[in-house]
C-alpha cells in the first residue's frame, strides 16, 4: 500500500511541475509555448488574455496539485479536477458545436490527470 501510494504521488507530482513550468513559460515565453497549444499570440488586450488566462490556468493546477501533495488535504485535488474536466469538454463542445477540430491529444491527457487526481483524492490519506 505505501508503495501504490508513493506512486500515485508521483503521478499527481509530475504532470503538477509539467502545469506549473507551462504556467511560467506563458508568462516569461509566450511565444515558445503557444504553438504547442494551436495558439499564436494575438496583440493588444488579446495578447494581455492569453497571458494571463493561460498563465492563471495552468499556475492554478499546478500549485493547487503541489499543495494537495504538501498539506496533504484531499480538498486541494478538486479545483485541478473541474479545471480539467471543464477543458476537456469545453474541447469537446467546440468540436460539436463550433466547428473546432477534435483536439484528442489535448482531450486525453486532461481526462487522464483528472482521473488521476480523483483516485488520490479518494486514496491518499486526508490530513484535515
Amino acid at each position: 500500500m505505501i508503495a501504490m501510494n508513493t506512486l500515485l504521488k508521483l503521478l499527481v507530482l509530475l504532470p503538477a511541475i509539467l502545469f506549473a513550468v507551462t504556467g511560467i513559460r506563458w508568462l516569461v515565453a509566450p511565444a515558445g509555448v503557444a504553438p504547442e497549444f494551436g495558439l499564436t499570440l494575438d496583440n493588444g488586450v488579446g495578447l494581455s488574455s492569453q497571458v494571463g488566462d493561460m498563465a492563471g490556468f495552468f499556475l492554478a493546477l499546478g500549485i493547487c496539485m503541489l499543495t494537495a501533495l504538501v498539506s496533504g488535504r484531499r480538498s486541494w485535488y478538486y479545483p485541478p479536477i473541474i479545471l480539467l474536466a471543464i477543458t476537456a469538454l469545453g474541447r469537446i463542445l467546440a468540436w460539436l458545436l463550433h466547428d473546432a477540430a477534435l483536439a484528442l491529444d489535448l482531450i486525453a491527457p486532461e481526462v487522464l490527470v483528472a482521473i488521476i487526481l480523483l483516485v488520490a483524492s479518494r486514496r491518499l490519506p486526508d490530513k484535515a
